[in-house]
């Protein structure tokens, strides 16, 4: 029975029983090429009954269900390695009843699977080892985007944070979050990358790899520093993902068309070839094929920019671009600012310039088809670190990572063993005080941090703002300051995602900064005496410990 009209649970479309997820796999000197040695005389497609079986006329036949589309058989050099649970590789959680059709043109071989609102697309190239994936949503009758490629258990080593031992480890959040006898946490969620940090994630054995090489991601949502499932696994099988889009830590809405292509890809152990990166990849073979939504070479455009005046010296410099449609993003050159983003969709997007991963320029840009918009260079105005300050937690690079246990967090869980207490207090001026900050805090586990200060008689003198900048929120949660008795209003709750962030390996929501204005009685007018800066969680909801409200933080700083 068709199910693409009705609404699926994040749960059902990511599958409950999917077992885990991983993180990159490394990248191993002596990635294969694109074409096998082995002859090509073998290539075709044949109808077993059951699925069309697709012989790429190197080490790689590859099978599709003719009723549903799943990627059935996955068989390099004899050996197969498709499927775990009673379940095959496939868009979403699996379709169901599906219209799949098979045809030949030249050295490629498409086959086209079609439920409802989603049409999905394989590829076959004469003599290499790859699938060729793409994914056609039309709406938001499937309440996520994925590929996942499940794999049979043992097949490669089962190690990495994204990897657990079901025999073994127990679950302590939500059924798929895993703690280890020795105090370790594991999870699927525990890939700690974003998605402008790799261009391949996989499996080796040293002598066979298997691979996902991503997309440019033009259609998904989220943005270049956006954190997703990558790969898992443990003892029952493994998996492999190509993540379009996922309700989770979500800071855009759905956008909607073609997504591809993405490539699977086996080697003989190495990383995968360069030349599959979605940045280097020859898709000419692609614009006579049909595929719906495909808009080749032709009809694209680029954005080049001079430079960027203003930089942070210590910080990588990304530029985004992004409209309802679609979104892409280039880093910048170090020293110049310089950049350069091609294959674009035609169309106006919002250019927004990112320090780390803080916004701090924005303007519109337009791109044409077959152009090159050229932009002088940008001034960077709206930098918040080049204000003048009395002290400073941390700086404002939209990331906690100069917080306490922050950089364990993309891939661990709080309670992690390996975390350092999450309570402890502040003083400004003794050592690294941002070591000592905490990342996150959470309502039910370290409320109430204390931050200590000295302020000279002239300093308190007068009034000053304290600002508090976050990256995420769970909850609703918000801080609120007390400074020695005089207590803030509650701030308004910024739009955050609603789902799990800070426990699922991600600080990445939208960035917001809270500024208090503290009135001058509110100081110790003492210069010797410690001044006491109180920050408490306050949220409409409520929660248990990890899962109670709470925030990560950016910076901290309090205005000259």
């Amino acid at each position: 029975m068709s199910t693409h009209k009705r609404h699926l649970t994040r749960r059902r479309v990511l599958g409950a029983s999917a077992i885990g997820v991983a993180a990159t796999g490394a990248a191993v000197a002596g990635g294969a090429g694109l074409l096998s040695s082995a002859s090509a005389a073998a290539f075709g497609y044949s109808d077993d009954g059951r699925n069309y079986v697709v012989d790429t006329g190197a080490s790689l036949v590859f099978k599709v269900s003719k009723t549903t589309g799943d990627l059935t058989s996955l068989a390099y050099k004899g050996k197969e390695y498709e499927g775990y649970g009673g379940k095959h590789s496939h868009v979403e959680s699996g379709l169901g009843a599906s219209t799949v059709t098979i045809r030949q043109t030249g050295s490629t071989i498409l086959i086209k699977v079609v439920h409802g609102a989603i049409t999905q697309w394989y590829a076959a190239r004469s003599g290499q080892n790859n699938v060729y994936l793409w994914t056609h949503k039309a709406d938001a009758s499937f309440t996520a985007t994925r590929f996942i490629v499940r794999l049979k258990p043992g097949m490669f080593p089962n190690e990495g944070p994204d990897s657990w031992i079901e025999a073994s480890d127990k679950v302590i959040e939500a059924g798929d979050v895993w703690r280890r006898a020795d105090g370790t946490t594991h999870s699927k969620h525990y890939s700690g990358k974003r998605v402008i940090d790799y261009d391949h994630i996989g499996f080796t054995t040293g002598s066979v790899g298997l691979w996902i090489v991503r997309s440019n991601h033009e259609k998904a949502s989220g943005g270049p520093f956006y954190r997703s499932l990558l790969r898992h696994s443990n003892d029952l099988g493994a998996g492999l993902y190509e993540i379009l889009h996922y309700n989770q830590a979500q800071t855009e809405p759905e956008r909607f068309g073609l997504q591809g292509p993405y490539v699977l890809a086996f080697t003989d152990g190495g990383a995968p070839s360069s030349s599959l990166s979605h940045d280097k990849l020859d898709t000419s073979w692609v614009d006579g094929l049909g595929i719906t939504g495909w808009v080749g070479r032709a009809g694209r455009g680029k954005v080049a920019g001079v430079g960027l005046k203003g930089m942070d010296a210590k910080y990588a410099y990304t530029v985004g671009f992004a409209n309802a449609d679609a979104q892409y993003w280039a880093k910048a050159a170090a020293g110049t600012g310089a950049f350069s983003c091609k294959g674009m969709l035609p169309g106006t997007y919002t250019l927004t310039v990112h320090k780390g991963e803080l916004a701090v320029h924005t303007q519109s840009v337009k791109v044409t088809a077959g152009g090159t918009t050229a932009l002088n260079s940008i001034t960077l105005t709206g930098d918040p670190s080049t204000a003048r300050t009395l002290w400073r937690l941390g700086d404002w690079d939209g990331t906690p990572g100069e917080f306490k246990n922050a950089t364990l967090m993309t891939y661990a869980h709080p309670s992690d063993a390996r975390a350092a207490k999450w309570t402890g207090n502040v003083t400004i001026g003794s050592g690294d005080a941002a070591k000592s900050f905490p990342a996150y805090l959470w309502k039910d586990v370290n409320d109430g941090v204390l931050v200590y200060f000295r302020l000279t008689k002239e300093q308190a003198a007068a009034a000053h703002t304290l600002r508090v900048g976050v990256t995420d929120a769970f909850a609703n949660g918000r801080p609120r300051v007390t400074v020695n008795d005089w207590v803030s209003p509650v701030p308004a709750a910024p739009s955050q995602p609603s789902t799990r962030s800070l426990t699922t390996g991600s600080y990445r929501g939208n960035n917001h900064t809270f500024t208090f204005n503290v009135p001058a009685t509110a100081w110790k007018t003492d210069a010797s005496q410690y001044n006491v800066l109180k920050l408490n969680i306050v949220s409409g909801s409520s929660g248990t410990a990890y899962l109670s409200p709470g925030t990560s933080f950016d910076c901290i700083d309090l205005l000259a």
